[in-house]
Protein backbone atom coordinates (compact mmCIF):
# COMPACT_ATOMS: atom_id res chain seq x y z
CA UNK A 1 0.00 0.00 0.00
CA UNK A 2 1.50 3.69 -0.69
CA UNK A 3 2.58 4.89 2.44
CA UNK A 4 1.35 8.46 0.46
CA UNK A 5 -1.94 7.95 1.70
CA UNK A 6 -3.54 7.12 5.66
CA UNK A 7 -5.57 4.13 4.21
CA UNK A 8 -9.11 3.77 6.47
CA UNK A 9 -11.22 2.33 3.81
CA UNK A 10 -9.64 -0.74 3.01
CA UNK A 11 -13.02 -2.94 4.40
CA UNK A 12 -14.34 -1.71 1.15
CA UNK A 13 -11.11 -3.69 -0.67
CA UNK A 14 -8.24 -5.08 1.11
CA UNK A 15 -4.49 -4.56 -0.62
CA UNK A 16 -2.65 -8.51 -1.12
CA UNK A 17 -0.58 -8.73 1.92
CA UNK A 18 3.04 -9.88 1.00
CA UNK A 19 2.35 -13.74 1.24
CA UNK A 20 -0.91 -13.29 -1.09
CA UNK A 21 0.56 -11.60 -3.31
CA UNK A 22 3.18 -13.83 -3.47
CA UNK A 23 1.71 -16.77 -3.93
CA UNK A 24 -1.05 -15.30 -6.70
CA UNK A 25 2.05 -14.59 -8.32
CA UNK A 26 3.50 -17.71 -8.35
CA UNK A 27 0.68 -19.38 -9.70
CA UNK A 28 0.08 -17.14 -12.26
CA UNK A 29 3.36 -17.29 -13.79
CA UNK A 30 2.64 -21.92 -12.95
CA UNK A 31 -0.57 -20.76 -15.51
CA UNK A 32 1.10 -18.83 -18.12
CA UNK A 33 3.51 -21.11 -18.52
CA UNK A 34 1.66 -24.31 -19.31
CA UNK A 35 -2.24 -23.52 -18.96
CA UNK A 36 -3.38 -26.98 -19.34
CA UNK A 37 -1.22 -28.87 -16.63
CA UNK A 38 -1.27 -26.06 -14.24
CA UNK A 39 -5.52 -26.10 -14.60
CA UNK A 40 -5.05 -30.34 -14.06
CA UNK A 41 -2.87 -30.00 -11.24
CA UNK A 42 -4.79 -27.36 -9.30
CA UNK A 43 -8.70 -28.23 -10.27
CA UNK A 44 -8.89 -30.50 -6.93
CA UNK A 45 -10.91 -27.21 -4.68
CA UNK A 46 -9.76 -29.61 -1.53
CA UNK A 47 -6.98 -27.57 -0.36
CA UNK A 48 -8.94 -24.19 -0.39
CA UNK A 49 -11.82 -25.37 1.44
CA UNK A 50 -10.32 -27.35 3.80
CA UNK A 51 -8.07 -24.02 4.36
CA UNK A 52 -11.29 -22.34 5.09
CA UNK A 53 -12.51 -24.67 7.00
CA UNK A 54 -9.97 -24.85 9.59
CA UNK A 55 -10.40 -21.28 10.21
CA UNK A 56 -14.14 -20.98 10.17
CA UNK A 57 -14.14 -24.34 12.33
CA UNK A 58 -16.08 -26.48 10.42
CA UNK A 59 -15.39 -29.05 7.86
CA UNK A 60 -14.31 -28.87 4.24
CA UNK A 61 -17.49 -30.69 2.76
CA UNK A 62 -19.63 -28.32 4.16
CA UNK A 63 -17.89 -25.39 2.22
CA UNK A 64 -19.07 -24.43 -1.28
CA UNK A 65 -16.40 -21.53 -2.98
CA UNK A 66 -17.43 -18.41 -4.33
CA UNK A 67 -16.31 -15.12 -6.07
CA UNK A 68 -17.88 -12.73 -3.53
CA UNK A 69 -20.33 -12.35 -0.78
CA UNK A 70 -22.75 -11.54 -3.37
CA UNK A 71 -22.78 -14.64 -5.24
CA UNK A 72 -22.88 -16.62 -1.80
CA UNK A 73 -26.08 -14.57 -1.33
CA UNK A 74 -27.70 -15.21 -4.29
CA UNK A 75 -26.62 -18.66 -4.68
CA UNK A 76 -28.17 -19.45 -1.25
CA UNK A 77 -31.74 -17.11 -1.27
CA UNK A 78 -32.39 -18.46 -4.87
CA UNK A 79 -31.54 -21.80 -4.15
CA UNK A 80 -33.99 -22.35 -1.10
CA UNK A 81 -37.23 -24.41 -1.42
CA UNK A 82 -39.60 -21.20 -0.65
CA UNK A 83 -42.99 -21.61 -1.94
CA UNK A 84 -45.80 -19.09 -1.85
CA UNK A 85 -47.18 -18.27 1.69
CA UNK A 86 -43.91 -18.66 3.17
CA UNK A 87 -42.10 -15.50 4.78
CA UNK A 88 -38.65 -14.57 4.48
CA UNK A 89 -37.94 -12.19 7.70
CA UNK A 90 -35.17 -9.70 7.43
CA UNK A 91 -33.89 -6.25 8.07
CA UNK A 92 -33.93 -2.19 6.89
CA UNK A 93 -30.25 -2.71 7.80
CA UNK A 94 -29.21 -5.14 5.33
CA UNK A 95 -27.28 -4.21 2.19
CA UNK A 96 -28.68 -4.47 -1.40
CA UNK A 97 -26.87 -7.34 -2.33
CA UNK A 98 -29.17 -9.13 0.84
CA UNK A 99 -32.03 -7.56 -0.24
CA UNK A 100 -32.05 -7.94 -3.82
CA UNK A 101 -31.78 -11.73 -3.62
CA UNK A 102 -34.52 -11.94 -1.54
CA UNK A 103 -36.39 -10.04 -3.66
CA UNK A 104 -35.41 -11.69 -6.68
CA UNK A 105 -36.23 -15.23 -5.02
CA UNK A 106 -39.83 -14.04 -3.70
CA UNK A 107 -40.20 -12.77 -7.22
CA UNK A 108 -39.49 -16.66 -8.51
CA UNK A 109 -41.27 -18.18 -5.86
CA UNK A 110 -43.96 -16.40 -4.85
CA UNK A 111 -42.51 -16.46 -1.08
CA UNK A 112 -43.19 -12.54 0.48
CA UNK A 113 -40.38 -10.54 2.23
CA UNK A 114 -40.74 -8.38 5.12
CA UNK A 115 -38.01 -5.78 6.99
CA UNK A 116 -37.93 -4.57 10.61
CA UNK A 117 -35.94 -2.48 12.10
CA UNK A 118 -33.67 -3.97 15.17
CA UNK A 119 -32.77 -0.95 16.45
CA UNK A 120 -34.27 2.83 16.74
CA UNK A 121 -30.91 4.30 17.33
CA UNK A 122 -27.45 2.47 16.14
CA UNK A 123 -25.30 4.06 18.34
CA UNK A 124 -27.34 2.54 21.71
CA UNK A 125 -27.92 -0.48 20.07
CA UNK A 126 -28.11 -3.39 22.26
CA UNK A 127 -27.84 -7.11 21.86
CA UNK A 128 -31.16 -8.26 23.48
CA UNK A 129 -32.59 -5.25 21.85
CA UNK A 130 -32.33 -6.55 18.27
CA UNK A 131 -32.14 -10.01 19.04
CA UNK A 132 -35.92 -9.59 20.97
CA UNK A 133 -37.40 -7.69 17.50
CA UNK A 134 -36.21 -10.87 15.31
CA UNK A 135 -37.72 -13.19 18.16
CA UNK A 136 -41.21 -11.43 18.38
CA UNK A 137 -41.15 -10.63 14.32
CA UNK A 138 -40.95 -14.21 13.76
CA UNK A 139 -44.40 -15.67 12.40
CA UNK A 140 -46.33 -19.28 11.63
CA UNK A 141 -45.31 -18.44 8.04
CA UNK A 142 -41.20 -17.17 8.64
CA UNK A 143 -39.32 -19.82 6.75
CA UNK A 144 -35.98 -17.81 6.71
CA UNK A 145 -34.18 -15.03 9.08
CA UNK A 146 -32.17 -13.17 7.13
CA UNK A 147 -29.58 -11.01 8.70
CA UNK A 148 -26.27 -9.12 8.51
CA UNK A 149 -23.52 -9.79 10.94
CA UNK A 150 -21.82 -6.35 10.78
CA UNK A 151 -24.26 -3.31 8.97
CA UNK A 152 -21.64 -1.28 6.76
CA UNK A 153 -24.52 1.65 7.42
CA UNK A 154 -23.66 2.41 10.94
CA UNK A 155 -21.10 -0.20 12.27
CA UNK A 156 -23.83 -2.25 14.25
CA UNK A 157 -22.32 -5.61 14.81
CA UNK A 158 -25.70 -8.18 15.51
CA UNK A 159 -25.58 -10.47 18.22
CA UNK A 160 -25.84 -13.49 15.40
CA UNK A 161 -25.88 -16.13 18.40
CA UNK A 162 -28.70 -15.09 20.53
CA UNK A 163 -30.56 -14.51 17.11
CA UNK A 164 -29.71 -17.86 16.32
CA UNK A 165 -30.99 -19.29 19.59
CA UNK A 166 -34.35 -17.02 19.04
CA UNK A 167 -34.87 -19.12 15.89
CA UNK A 168 -34.17 -22.40 17.60
CA UNK A 169 -37.23 -21.37 20.00
CA UNK A 170 -39.35 -20.42 17.13
CA UNK A 171 -38.54 -23.79 15.61
CA UNK A 172 -39.64 -26.14 18.96
CA UNK A 173 -42.50 -28.38 17.51
CA UNK A 174 -42.43 -27.45 14.10
CA UNK A 175 -42.40 -30.31 10.80
CA UNK A 176 -38.78 -30.37 9.21
CA UNK A 177 -40.49 -28.43 6.08
CA UNK A 178 -41.68 -25.48 8.44
CA UNK A 179 -38.34 -24.78 10.23
CA UNK A 180 -36.92 -21.91 10.12
CA UNK A 181 -33.34 -21.39 8.50
CA UNK A 182 -30.72 -18.61 10.08
CA UNK A 183 -28.86 -17.35 7.17
CA UNK A 184 -25.94 -14.63 7.95
CA UNK A 185 -24.36 -12.19 5.33
CA UNK A 186 -21.22 -12.25 7.30
CA UNK A 187 -18.42 -10.16 4.90
CA UNK A 188 -17.66 -7.51 8.10
CA UNK A 189 -17.30 -9.86 10.92
CA UNK A 190 -15.29 -12.66 9.03
CA UNK A 191 -11.61 -12.09 9.83
CA UNK A 192 -12.58 -9.56 12.57
CA UNK A 193 -13.85 -11.48 15.97
CA UNK A 194 -12.13 -14.46 16.74
CA UNK A 195 -15.21 -16.51 16.52
CA UNK A 196 -16.21 -20.42 14.85
CA UNK A 197 -19.31 -20.98 12.85
CA UNK A 198 -20.25 -22.93 16.42
CA UNK A 199 -19.96 -19.81 18.12
CA UNK A 200 -22.23 -18.03 15.87
CA UNK A 201 -24.64 -20.63 15.80
CA UNK A 202 -26.67 -19.84 12.28
CA UNK A 203 -27.14 -22.32 9.73
CA UNK A 204 -25.69 -20.62 6.37
CA UNK A 205 -23.11 -17.94 6.57
CA UNK A 206 -21.39 -16.04 3.36
CA UNK A 207 -18.63 -14.50 2.95
CA UNK A 208 -16.25 -12.84 0.67
CA UNK A 209 -12.86 -13.46 1.00
CA UNK A 210 -11.38 -10.17 -0.01
CA UNK A 211 -11.83 -7.43 2.76
CA UNK A 212 -10.89 -8.44 6.28
CA UNK A 213 -9.26 -11.88 5.33
CA UNK A 214 -7.12 -10.01 3.00
CA UNK A 215 -7.40 -12.56 0.43
CA UNK A 216 -6.98 -12.70 -3.16
CA UNK A 217 -9.49 -10.49 -4.82
CA UNK A 218 -12.53 -12.02 -6.30
CA UNK A 219 -13.26 -14.98 -3.46
CA UNK A 220 -15.32 -16.36 -1.09
CA UNK A 221 -16.96 -18.91 0.72
CA UNK A 222 -20.67 -19.97 1.86
CA UNK A 223 -20.87 -22.06 4.63
CA UNK A 224 -24.08 -24.53 5.79
CA UNK A 225 -24.46 -27.23 8.18
CA UNK A 226 -23.93 -30.67 6.21
CA UNK A 227 -28.10 -32.10 6.54
CA UNK A 228 -28.80 -28.53 5.28
CA UNK A 229 -26.90 -28.48 1.66
CA UNK A 230 -29.69 -31.05 0.14
CA UNK A 231 -32.51 -27.96 0.24
CA UNK A 232 -30.86 -25.67 -1.75
CA UNK A 233 -30.84 -25.90 -5.32
CA UNK A 234 -27.69 -24.55 -7.61
CA UNK A 235 -28.39 -21.73 -10.08
CA UNK A 236 -25.20 -22.29 -12.11
CA UNK A 237 -23.95 -25.80 -13.20
CA UNK A 238 -20.50 -26.34 -10.83
CA UNK A 239 -17.74 -28.14 -12.42
CA UNK A 240 -17.49 -30.79 -9.34
CA UNK A 241 -17.66 -34.35 -9.69
CA UNK A 242 -20.76 -34.73 -8.43
CA UNK A 243 -23.06 -32.92 -11.01
CA UNK A 244 -20.58 -33.13 -13.76
CA UNK A 245 -20.45 -36.93 -13.49
CA UNK A 246 -23.91 -37.80 -13.44
CA UNK A 247 -24.18 -35.78 -16.60
CA UNK A 248 -21.51 -37.84 -18.15
CA UNK A 249 -23.35 -41.19 -17.30
CA UNK A 250 -27.08 -39.63 -18.02
CA UNK A 251 -27.65 -40.24 -14.24
CA UNK A 252 -30.07 -37.47 -12.55
CA UNK A 253 -27.91 -35.02 -10.16
CA UNK A 254 -27.59 -36.23 -6.67
CA UNK A 255 -28.49 -34.67 -4.12
CA UNK A 256 -27.31 -31.31 -3.58
CA UNK A 257 -23.82 -30.66 -1.87
CA UNK A 258 -21.85 -28.34 -0.70
CA UNK A 259 -19.68 -28.49 -3.49
CA UNK A 260 -22.39 -28.35 -6.03
CA UNK A 261 -23.11 -24.87 -4.86
CA UNK A 262 -19.88 -23.69 -5.37
CA UNK A 263 -20.76 -22.12 -9.28
CA UNK A 264 -18.79 -23.68 -12.10
CA UNK A 265 -17.27 -22.20 -14.97
CA UNK A 266 -13.35 -20.67 -15.43
CA UNK A 267 -12.76 -18.08 -12.31
CA UNK A 268 -9.71 -16.36 -11.55
CA UNK A 269 -7.81 -19.40 -11.13
CA UNK A 270 -4.27 -18.23 -9.03
CA UNK A 271 -6.70 -15.88 -6.63
CA UNK A 272 -9.10 -18.94 -6.23
CA UNK A 273 -5.90 -21.39 -5.48
CA UNK A 274 -4.13 -18.79 -3.13
CA UNK A 275 -6.65 -18.40 -0.83
CA UNK A 276 -5.25 -20.82 1.63
CA UNK A 277 -2.18 -18.42 1.74
CA UNK A 278 -4.47 -15.51 3.31
CA UNK A 279 -5.79 -18.07 6.04
CA UNK A 280 -1.95 -19.09 7.13
CA UNK A 281 -1.36 -15.49 7.05
CA UNK A 282 -3.91 -15.23 9.63
CA UNK A 283 -3.23 -17.81 11.65
CA UNK A 284 0.30 -17.23 11.88
CA UNK A 285 -0.95 -13.75 13.11
CA UNK A 286 -3.22 -15.25 16.05
CA UNK A 287 -6.90 -14.73 15.73
CA UNK A 288 -7.11 -13.55 18.95
CA UNK A 289 -4.33 -10.87 18.28
CA UNK A 290 -6.28 -9.76 15.11
CA UNK A 291 -9.33 -9.34 16.90
CA UNK A 292 -7.76 -7.31 19.91
CA UNK A 293 -5.72 -5.10 17.38
CA UNK A 294 -9.08 -4.34 15.55
CA UNK A 295 -11.01 -3.24 18.30
CA UNK A 296 -8.10 -1.75 20.13
CA UNK A 297 -7.92 0.46 17.50
CA UNK A 298 -11.68 1.07 16.67
CA UNK A 299 -12.12 2.05 20.49
CA UNK A 300 -9.74 4.74 20.15
CA UNK A 301 -11.48 5.87 16.88
CA UNK A 302 -14.69 5.76 18.62
CA UNK A 303 -13.74 7.50 21.77
CA UNK A 304 -11.51 10.66 19.27
CA UNK A 305 -14.94 11.30 17.58
CA UNK A 306 -17.00 10.65 20.31
CA UNK A 307 -15.28 13.65 22.03
CA UNK A 308 -15.60 15.99 18.65
CA UNK A 309 -19.12 18.41 19.10
CA UNK A 310 -19.40 18.48 15.77
CA UNK A 311 -19.48 14.74 15.14
CA UNK A 312 -22.22 12.16 15.30
CA UNK A 313 -21.09 8.89 16.08
CA UNK A 314 -23.37 5.94 14.69
CA UNK A 315 -21.32 3.12 16.11
CA UNK A 316 -21.79 1.99 19.27
CA UNK A 317 -19.08 2.45 21.80
CA UNK A 318 -19.97 -1.39 23.33
CA UNK A 319 -17.29 -3.66 21.46
CA UNK A 320 -20.46 -6.22 22.04
CA UNK A 321 -22.28 -4.71 19.25
CA UNK A 322 -19.48 -3.43 17.30
CA UNK A 323 -16.75 -4.57 15.24
CA UNK A 324 -14.29 -3.03 12.71
CA UNK A 325 -16.18 -0.45 11.09
CA UNK A 326 -16.70 3.16 12.18
CA UNK A 327 -19.51 5.50 11.09
CA UNK A 328 -20.09 9.07 12.05
CA UNK A 329 -21.03 12.36 10.28
CA UNK A 330 -19.73 15.86 10.37
CA UNK A 331 -22.04 18.75 11.20
CA UNK A 332 -22.60 20.92 7.81
CA UNK A 333 -21.07 18.53 5.80
CA UNK A 334 -21.99 15.56 3.56
CA UNK A 335 -21.04 12.45 4.02
CA UNK A 336 -19.36 12.95 0.30
CA UNK A 337 -18.08 16.23 1.67
CA UNK A 338 -15.82 14.44 4.52
CA UNK A 339 -14.51 12.03 2.04
CA UNK A 340 -13.45 14.92 0.44
CA UNK A 341 -11.65 17.14 2.80
CA UNK A 342 -10.21 14.02 4.57
CA UNK A 343 -8.67 12.90 0.72
CA UNK A 344 -7.37 16.85 0.87
CA UNK A 345 -5.86 15.42 4.05
CA UNK A 346 -3.81 11.90 2.19
CA UNK A 347 -6.90 10.51 4.39
CA UNK A 348 -8.40 7.28 2.34
CA UNK A 349 -12.40 7.22 3.63
CA UNK A 350 -15.20 6.08 2.05
CA UNK A 351 -19.25 6.96 2.55
CA UNK A 352 -21.59 3.93 3.05
CA UNK A 353 -23.34 2.84 0.21
CA UNK A 354 -26.99 3.33 1.22
CA UNK A 355 -30.04 5.69 0.24
CA UNK A 356 -29.61 7.85 3.79
CA UNK A 357 -25.70 8.19 3.43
Amino acid sequence: MSPAWIHMASFLLASHPRPVREAIEALRRELDDNPVDALHDHEDPAPVREAAAAYMGVRADEIALTDSTTMGLASLYLGLPLRAGDEVLSTAHDHYATHESLRLAAERTGATVRKIALYERSSAATAAEMAGAIERAITPATRVVAITWVHSGSGVKTPVRAIAEAVARANRGRAPGDRVLCCVDGVHGFGVDDVTMADLGCDFFSAGCHKWIFGPRGTGVLWGRAELWPLLRPSVPHFGREGYGAWLAGRPAPPTTANMMSPGGFHSFEHRWALPAAFAFHRRIGKARVAARIHALNRQCKEGLKGMGHVTLHTPLDEAVSAGLVCFEVAGLTPAAVVTRLRERKIIASTSPYATS
